[in-house]
């Protein structure tokens, strides 16, 4: 009896791998119609009396403007073109931090966020993390960094019930997400660490000024030349034949 309940287990974890596998695969070219954090939030509204009309357009890559990528990066992960979903230099960094005591420091990366907000709920529990873990991994292995970037910048929460740039945009500055400019876009990116109590319309003092050193480490990190790094490249072990074919 035994025997045959760790059998069906068994089946059952491996079934689970397939299944998340095949998700995220599909969702490397398949927008995703909604995020678990979504989902979450309706929820709590629903059981706080107080409903909200989630809001949320997507908005392919080719849409959404440079200024907005690069201030994200800056923002949030420095390292995003160079790591393959965690940044070691950043947790380690965190961890001493935190061990010293004071506020927590968080060290996620965009695509931790992208596989939190899309698949999972909100939490410090170390099942959830190795969840998280797992779905980082897969989306690294299988979305090119333009893909996560993607899905981030049209899942990320910016204000209560607004999620993605383009509702952002029209919520904060009454634009689309392709005409922010440049200080709009750093506006955004500044709110990202406490979007619910933070206003990129209605900036405090602090958040100009994140805003402002956020502009100044895009030009640091090249600007829009920092983006070519994450175009998808064919691997080196691939034929030179087919190679230059997806060039």
């Amino acid at each position: 009896m035994l025997r045959t309940l760790l059998r069906r287990l068994i089946k059952l974890l491996l079934w689970l791998i397939l299944a998340s596998v095949l998700l995220v695969l599909v969702l490397r070219w398949v927008p995703p119609p909604g995020t678990a954090l979504m989902l979450e939030r309706k929820i709590e509204s629903w059981t706080s009396g107080e409903p909200i009309d989630l809001q949320r357009s997507w908005r392919p890559w080719q849409e959404l403007p440079d200024d907005l990528k690069m201030a994200v990066i800056a923002a949030e992960d420095q390292r995003f073109a160079e790591h393959w979903g965690f940044d070691v230099d950043a947790i380690q960094a965190a961890l001493q931090h935190n061990q010293q005591g004071g506020s927590l420091r968080g060290a996620s990366t965009l695509s931790q966020q992208v596989a939190k907000n899309l698949f999972l709920w909100s939490g410090r529990s170390w099942p959830r993390k190795g969840l998280e873990a797992w779905f980082t991994l897969l989306i690294e292995l299988l979305w090119p960094k333009e893909r996560i970037l993607e899905v981030y910048l049209n899942s990320v929460e910016w204000a209560d019930g607004v999620f993605g740039a383009e509702a952002a945009a029209r919520h904060h500055f009454n634009v689309g997400a392709a005409y922010l400019s440049s200080q709009q876009s750093a506006q955004l990116a500044a709110v990202l660490p406490n979007p619910r109590n933070w206003s990129a319309g209605q900036p405090s003092p602090y958040v100009l000024q994140r805003s402002a050193w956020i502009r100044q480490q895009t030009r640091q990190l090249g600007g829009s030349h920092y983006l070519n790094q994450l175009r998808w490249k064919p691997p080196q072990w691939w034929p030179e034949a087919l190679r230059e074919r997806f060039r």
